[in-house]
């Protein structure tokens, strides 16, 4: 985990204060709704359907133990009893007053959190791979150069209001689990030919109503130059990005109406004037940032014969040890995924006693931490193998046990109608009947790894464009209806889903998906060919014929 320094600790202290003074004035009128829109947003309050949502920053998904009991403490005394872990690795809460908002933030300011340039049109939290610091195919942990992102950026004057919100993301692996070819900005940790490490950028991925996947505007970048080429992007996009119309206002639309060899153009150009300044890292800089985290030293240990451990366990917690750890590069240790996704809950929401519970179990079994993922999860990423059947009967205890770790029901999902007043269709209620109508695990089982992702409108808060079956709830005539996209991936061959064809009614579009994953589990060749590589391998033909037939 980072700790914050006495510089840290003041800026969230006094922003919260301020914060504290601009609701006392609305709440006395003193100031207009309109007057207090940009400053609510600033930290991270919307206005939703029927309420205030806030939105609490996770710098690349790092919560201790401490920050759980404080976020539990939130969702108990401020809302409903519950938080929403979302697809940027931060916490919403969909029910706060705005009096306590100012509370709500101190006890944040407490715990090293903030709600600072969570929404508006500013850069927004950087993510990183979940398994960051712990995967076999790492080149160097990203979280440090997430975090000077994070110091670099925030209250940055010249990027505080940019055409629209901004997004970078930060992987140091080979294998990319932090979807960098779908930001704003991707950044990759590489080394050249002669073992210098640096940066590949990409630039102008995203999602929404015009999704595009990021291009590569420079293959490597030495590692002391990252925020002065960050900067000069901003600037290029601050300078001529599209401020007349927001649907075309982000630096993806730029990127591709420029063409990515004119825009690296005028990055490099801008570079040129900025790339010696102050901003220029050293690895004495570096190394004051990593000495800022406190990471647990683990020691190598027999690893344990997990295949032996499923075989004399139940048949649960063998399917647990299946489905939801991931390597680890420390042997003799895993990782652990702690699914959000058990049926009859919305994905994404834990109550304030398991928030309590996970709190307790990372103190016990997780050195005091846990990641929130981008697929909604949450992450131990430090278990000693020999402690997983007690801490596979802890979270059973708690409801936290479900073995569904990439498979159908492991879903992503956005709030939907059911909260947002963006929203076209409801999002909820549907993947909780997918997740009615798909119990049987030994099918999931037999279907692998199958990404389910859903949004409720075209800003694709639920990433519907990057699951292999992906959702977008419409408005057809007044009436919820449902496109079904498929092919979609976020990873290392990212690819973007493609509509199938008519959109289906809420109550066709579970048989829908039904028809989807029994055409595969038909048509594909072996048990090894997963779900999208049968798609990118057949093509959208057999799904159209099962789902509308032949002419």
């Amino acid at each position: 985990m980072y700790q914050y320094d006495a510089h840290d600790q003041k800026i969230v202290e006094e922003r919260a204060a301020q914060f504290r003074g601009q609701v006392q004035r609305r709440l006395a009128g003193e100031i207009t709704e309109n007057e207090f829109k940009p400053l609510r947003l600033q930290n991270g309050l919307y206005m939703q359907l029927h309420a205030y949502m806030l939105r609490v920053a996770v710098p690349y998904g790092l919560l201790s133990s401490a920050q759980l009991r404080a976020l539990a403490k939130i969702a108990r005394d401020y809302d409903k009893g519950y938080a929403h872990f979302t697809t940027r690795q931060n916490v919403q809460y969909n029910w706060p007053e705005l009096e306590d908002v100012p509370a709500i933030l101190d006890l944040l300011a407490s715990v090293q959190m903030h709600a600072i340039q969570t929404s508006g049109n500013c850069i927004r939290n950087t993510t990183s791979d979940p398994l960051a610091g712990i995967a076999a195919d790492e080149i160097e942990d990203p979280r440090p150069y997430c975090e000077l992102i994070r110091q670099w950026s925030t209250f940055h004057p010249e990027f505080a209001f940019l055409p629209r919100k901004f997004k970078i993301a930060v992987t140091g692996s080979a294998t990319d689990r932090a979807a960098v070819r779908i930001h704003d900005i991707g950044v990759r940790i590489v080394e050249n030919d002669a073992g210098e490490r640096g940066f590949e950028v990409l630039v102008g991925g995203g999602l929404g109503r015009t999704p595009h996947i990021a291009k590569v505007v420079r293959d490597f970048l030495p590692y002391e130059h990252l925020l002065s080429y960050l900067e000069a992007i901003l600037r290029v996009y601050n300078r001529y990005g599209r401020r007349d119309n927001k649907y075309k206002a982000r630096i993806k639309i730029q990127v591709a109406e420029w063409g990515v060899e004119k825009f690296a153009a005028a990055v490099e150009q801008e570079w040129e004037s900025i790339k010696d300044s102050a901003t220029t890292l050293t690895r004495e800089e570096i190394d004051r940032i990593k000495g800022r985290f406190v990471t647990p030293r683990l020691e190598e240990r027999p690893n344990e014969d997990l295949d032996a451990l499923a075989l004399t366990s139940g048949r649960e917690f063998a399917r647990f040890l299946k489905n939801n750890l991931r390597p680890h590069r420390v042997s003799g240790h895993t990782a652990v995924v702690i699914s959000t996704k058990p049926k009859g809950r919305p994905p994404g929401d834990v109550s304030d006693t398991q928030l309590d519970a996970l709190a307790d179990l990372a103190d016990e079994y997780g050195f005091g931490h846990v990641v929130v993922m981008h697929d909604q999860n949450v992450m131990m990423p430090n278990v000693k193998q020999t402690d997983l059947p007690a801490l596979y009967a802890a979270l059973e205890k708690w409801e936290l046990h479900t073995a569904n770790a990439g498979r159908v029901t492991d879903q992503i999902c956005c709030p939907g109608l059911d909260f947002c007043n963006l929203a076209n269709a409801r999002s909820i209620p549907i993947a909780l009947r997918i997740a009615e109508r798909f119990d049987d695990m030994d099918y999931l089982d037999d279907l692998g790894d199958v990404t389910i992702k859903m949004s409720g409108c075209i800003n694709a808060c639920g990433h519907h464009h990057v699951g292999n079956i992906g959702i977008l709830g419409i408005d057809k005539a007044g009436v919820e209806a449902y496109q079904l996209m498929l092919g979609g991936d976020p990873g290392d061959d990212a690819s973007l889903g493609k509509i199938v064809g008519r959109a289906f009614s809420s109550e066709e579009i579970v048989d829908a998906i039904a028809t989807v994953l029994d055409t595969y589990a038909t048509g594909r060749e072996s048990a090894e060919e997963t779900f999208l590589d049968y798609y990118r391998r057949v093509g959208m033909g057999p799904f159209k014929d099962s789902l509308y037939g032949t002419d």
